[in-house]
């Protein structure tokens, strides 16, 4: 059995994001110290790190250096070098591992690795060429989603094609590279199930969350997602079906779409926490960020019990367009949390925090937290009473 890694060690943290903030504040909570390596500086998680380490990832030399001051490493983003993760694993154990890393970091490589192992995916096609992309539409017909195969997040690298002219413009927009094109999906709603699984392989999950987008950004989120019985049970059993299979150590998102005839279809894997399961903080006994701390290091993982319903509504630099947000106005709503990542430069569409609300039901939780954020865009602050009594009136019995 391998030794646990115990409090008072030190873990390192690959990417210096939001995730890698709330990983970081977790990890010291527990008494762990917290080393981030990344090539940026003054960042979200570096902020609340014990060491943080400027870089690039492809200088192995320094990788190195950090590898040897941690006890294990693990990432916060998937977009690392797959030579950065072997350069570590000759020191300490990354976790999850690299090959978990190289899979899930390009389109091709995961949806090919799903689809060989009889999970349910979106009809794709890999490009490599214009020819295979107008061969690709052939099969798949329009509209079809042509997407790079790596380094896309939050709709990034993608383009809808809606008629075979336009294909060669969405190729020369987007290549060359690998791509994949993949079928567009008439879909009721999208859902998550986050999985944390364990150096033992035990295995546990949040249950199933709902999620819905705007401009491709995830915008609100709400657990349970209030899908029928057998709809969270199958989707459950296909999160953990893929981490076993993926021999995952640490923490992976699926998401999926629920298309309109009842199917689960796989869109994408996140092979840490996700965005999707920041509500864990408030609404759990374990959170998302507690138990991959928990998993790395080799410790049992803890409840993940739900407390009660919730929602999370992401915070974009956009709130900043008119000069700072109302946080005064936002934290009137009593039952409301704040979370901002530190970051210094607000942009249209960056993630520059999140809000998390409980009550009595996924949709009053909603009500709440969107409430409170579109109340961060007024210009004067009620006093909390006049914001409760402003909701209807089971959101003011609840507070």
């Amino acid at each position: 059995m391998t030794t646990p890694i115990l409090p008072g060690a030190k873990i390192g943290v690959l990417g210096s994001g939001q995730l890698g903030r709330m990983f970081a504040i977790a990890a010291r909570q527990m008494g762990y110290r917290v080393h981030t390596l990344s090539p940026d500086n003054d960042t979200p998680a570096g902020q609340v790190a014990d060491v943080e380490i400027t870089a690039a990832y492809d200088d192995l030399d320094a990788v190195r250096r950090f590898a040897s001051s941690v006890e294990v490493v693990t990432f916060e983003f998937e977009n690392v070098p797959s030579a950065t993760a072997l350069a570590i694993a000759e020191i300490v154990p990354v976790r999850p591992q690299g090959e978990v890393l190289h899979v899930t970091q390009n389109r091709q490589r995961e949806k090919s690795f799903l689809g060989r192992n009889g999970f349910p995916v979106t009809p794709f096609r890999p490009v490599s060429t214009l020819s295979d992309l107008q061969s690709a539409l052939q099969k798949l017909g329009t509209p079809a989603i042509l997407k790079s195969a790596g380094f896309g997040y939050d709709g990034k690298g993608q383009v809808r094609i809606t008629s075979v002219e336009q294909a060669e413009d969405a190729y020369r927009g987007l290549g060359p590279a690998e791509m994949i094109l993949e079928a567009a999906v008439d879909f009721e709603c999208e859902l998550s199930v986050v999985v944390a699984r364990g150096m033992d392989g035990a295995a546990v999950d949040w249950g199933v969350i709902r999620n819905s987008h705007h401009r491709h950004i995830l915008d609100v989120s709400t657990a349970p997602a209030e899908v029928p019985p057998s709809i969270e049970r199958a989707a459950k059993k296909i999160a953990h079906a893929v981490v076993q299979e993926l021999d995952v150590v640490g923490v992976l998102c699926v998401e999926f779409f629920l298309t309109r005839d009842g199917r689960l279809l796989i869109n994408e894997l996140a092979p840490r926490p996700h965005n999707s399961g920041h509500l864990t903080i408030d609404a759990s006994v374990t959170s998302q960020f507690e138990q991959q701390v928990r998993a790395v290091c080799g410790l049992p993982l803890g409840s993940t019990e739900l407390l009660r319903p919730a929602a999370m509504a992401n915070l974009l630099g956009d709130l900043w367009e008119h000069g700072e947000p109302n946080w005064h106005a936002g934290c009137g709503f009593a039952g409301v949390k704040l979370h901002l990542y530190g970051k210094t430069e607000p942009r249209a569409g960056r993630k520059m925090g999140h809000l998390t609300a409980l009550a009595a039901s996924p949709a009053e939780a909603e009500l709440l937290v969107t409430s409170a954020r579109r109340a961060l865009l007024s210009q004067y602050a009620p006093a909390p009473s006049t914001m409760l009594q402003s909701l209807p009136s089971s959101e003011r019995q609840m507070e």
